[in-house]
C-alpha cells in the first residue's frame, strides 16, 4: 500500500463523504425509477419488507450487545442504530435485485456493496478504531527508530525551562517526530510486535532533557499503531508541546498482546507467554538505555483504553517502583477472558490467588500506603466503565494515591473518551512531573466532568 494511500483518512475528508453521498444518491435513483416505470405498489411492499429487516436488524444488535454482551460493553444506541439503518438500506436493495432487471439490477448489487460499506464506516466513525486506511491493514505509518538515535539527556527539565526563559534553549523543532521500533525481549522472550515511539520536540535536541514517560497500552484487539492513530497521540503531544518551550513526555506505545486476536491479560502465562515480564522489564530497559528519559517512578506512568486501561492499573498497581502515574481509559475491574473459571485454569495453572495478585484495587490495598497518582477516566454512556473507575479509583484513594476521576460527555467505550479525557489528563500529569503548569483548570476542558470519589 502507497504511503499516500495509508494515511488517507476514514473518519473525516473526502472519503467517507463520497461513500455516503454515493449510498444516498444509489438509494434515491433505485426508488425513483421504481416509481417512474409505475412501480409504485411494488415499491411500498418492498419498502415494507425493509422495515421488517431493519426492526429485526434492530433487534438482533439490541440482544447481541445489551443482552448477551457478547462484546463485553454495551456497543452504544447509536451503534445500534446505526447498524438497524444498515439492515433497512441493504434489505431495500436486496428486494429491488430480487425483482429488477438490466441496468437497474447491476445499481442494486452495487447498492448492496454501498450499504455495506457505508454502515461499517459509520460504526468506525461513532468508535474511532480506524481512523486511516493504514491502520485498517496495519501498515505502520512511521519510520524505523533504529535509523535515528535520539541524544542522550544533557539536563533536567527545570534546566530546560531555565534556559527557555532566557531565551538560551538549544535548537530543536517544532513538532515531535515518530518512529516504530522492535523492543528486545531478552528477559521475556515475549513476541510481541513493534512498538509506536513518539519523541517531543525536546527530545530531538542536541542537548535533550530527561523527559517523563508514558507508556500507552491500546485495547483488544488492537494494535500499538491504533493507540497512535485513533487516539491522535502525537498531534496531542505536539499541541501541548507548543505551549511548553518544546517538552512533552516520551510515548512509548508497546504490545502487550502479541496479536490482536490474543489477550495476554497482561500477566505472565502458558497462554501466550512473559508479557507482564515483557511491559516491567524489558520494556523499561529500553526506554531507560535508547531515549532520554528520566529515571524516578515519578516521572513515569502507565495508562491504556479498554483492556490497555485493565493492564495499565494492573501493572502501575504492583510496579511502583517503575510506574508511579496511572492513566486509563474505559479499564475493567480485573483481567478478563471468557469465563472466570477456565480463564484462571489456563492463565494460572488453577491457581486463584495468581489471579487475585492481579485485581488492580487488591494490589493497591496491599502495597498501601501509595505516592501514586491517578487519573481515570470513561464515557458518560458506558456505565460499566463509570463502576469500574469508581471501584478503582476509591481503593486507589484508600491507598493513600491523588485520584482524579472525570467522565466524558457524549462519549462511550470508544476512543473519543480517550481523546477527551487523556488532554486533560495529560496537564494534570505534566504539572505534577514538572512540565509546566495546567493552561486550564480541569472543569474548563471541554466535555469534562470531574468525578467525586466518596
Amino acid at each position: 500500500m502507497g504511503a499516500w494511500l495509508a494515511k488517507v483518512h476514514l473518519t473525516q475528508g473526502w472519503l467517507p463523504a463520497s461513500l455516503f453521498a454515493l449510498t444516498a444518491l444509489a438509494l434515491i435513483v433505485l426508488t425513483l425509477t421504481g416509481l417512474t416505470h409505475g412501480r409504485w405498489r411494488t415499491l411500498l411492499r418492498q419498502a415494507a419488507i425493509a422495515l421488517g429487516i431493519g426492526a429485526l436488524g434492530l433487534l438482533a444488535t439490541w440482544l447481541v450487545s445489551d443482552v448477551f454482551m457478547l462484546f463485553g460493553v454495551s456497543l452504544g444506541w447509536m451503534v445500534i442504530i446505526s447498524v438497524a439503518l444498515g439492515f433497512l438500506a441493504v434489505g431495500f436493495a436486496v428486494c429491488i435485485l430480487i425483482t429488477a432487471r438490466g441496468w437497474r439490477r447491476i445499481l442494486a448489487a452495487l447498492t448492496v456493496l454501498l450499504c455495506l460499506l457505508s454502515t461499517g464506516l459509520r460504526v468506525d466513525i461513532i468508535y474511532g478504531e480506524f481512523t486511516t486506511l493504514g491502520s485498517l491493514f496495519s501498515v505502520s505509518l512511521y519510520p524505523d527508530y533504529r535509523d535515528h538515535k535520539a541524544a542522550r539527556p544533557a539536563m533536567s527539565v527545570a534546566q530546560w525551562r531555565s534556559l527557555a526563559s532566557k531565551g538560551e534553549l538549544p535548537s530543536h523543532p517544532s513538532a515531535g517526530r515518530s518512529y516504530s521500533m522492535l523492543i528486545p525481549n531478552g528477559r521475556s522472550r515475549f513476541a510481541a510486535r513493534p512498538a509506536d515511539v513518539y519523541l517531543p520536540p525536546a527530545a530531538l535536541s542536541d542537548r535533550p532533557p530527561a523527559l517523563p514517560v508514558f507508556v500507552l497500552l491500546a485495547g483488544q484487539p488492537g494494535s500499538p499503531d491504533r493507540l497512535f492513530t485513533a487516539g491522535a497521540i502525537p498531534a496531542m503531544m505536539d499541541a501541548y508541546a507548543a505551549r511548553h518551550e518544546g517538552l512533552a513526555p516520551v510515548v512509548v506505545s508497546p504490545d502487550q498482546n502479541g496479536s490482536s486476536s490474543h489477550n495476554s491479560l497482561c500477566v505472565d502465562s502458558p497462554v501466550y507467554g512473559k508479557a507482564e515480564t515483557y511491559l516491567s522489564k524489558d520494556v523499561p530497559a529500553w526506554i531507560r538505555t535508547e531515549l532520554p528519559v528520566a529515571d524516578q517512578p515519578q516521572q513515569w506512568a502507565i495508562g491504556g483504553f479498554s483492556q490497555g486501561g485493565t493492564c495499565s492499573t494492573q501493572l502501575g498497581a504492583r510496579h511502583p517502583d517503575i510506574y508511579g502515574n496511572m492513566l486509563p481509559a474505559d479499564g475493567e475491574l480485573e483481567p478478563t477472558q471468557g469465563r472466570q473459571e477456565q480463564m484462571i485454569r489456563d492463565y494460572f495453572g488453577g491457581d486463584k490467588r495468581r489471579f487475585l495478585a492481579q485485581v488492580p484495587a487488591r494490589a493497591m490495598l496491599e502495597r498501601a500506603p501509595s505516592r501514586q497518582r491517578l487519573f481515570t477516566a470513561a464515557g458518560s454512556n458506558d456505565k460499566e466503565s463509570q463502576h469500574n473507575m469508581m471501584v478503582i479509583a476509591k481503593a486507589a484513594t484508600q491507598a493513600g494515591m491523588k485520584v482524579q476521576a472525570v467522565v466524558t460527555q457524549g462519549s462511550g467505550h470508544d476512543w473519543h473518551t480517550v481523546k477527551t479525557a487523556w488532554e486533560p489528563g495529560l496537564e494534570w500529569m505534566g504539572e505534577a512531573m514538572g512540565l509546566g503548569p495546567m493552561s486550564r483548570p480541569l472543569a474548563d476542558f471541554p466535555n469534562i466532568i470531574e468525578t467525586s470519589i466518596d
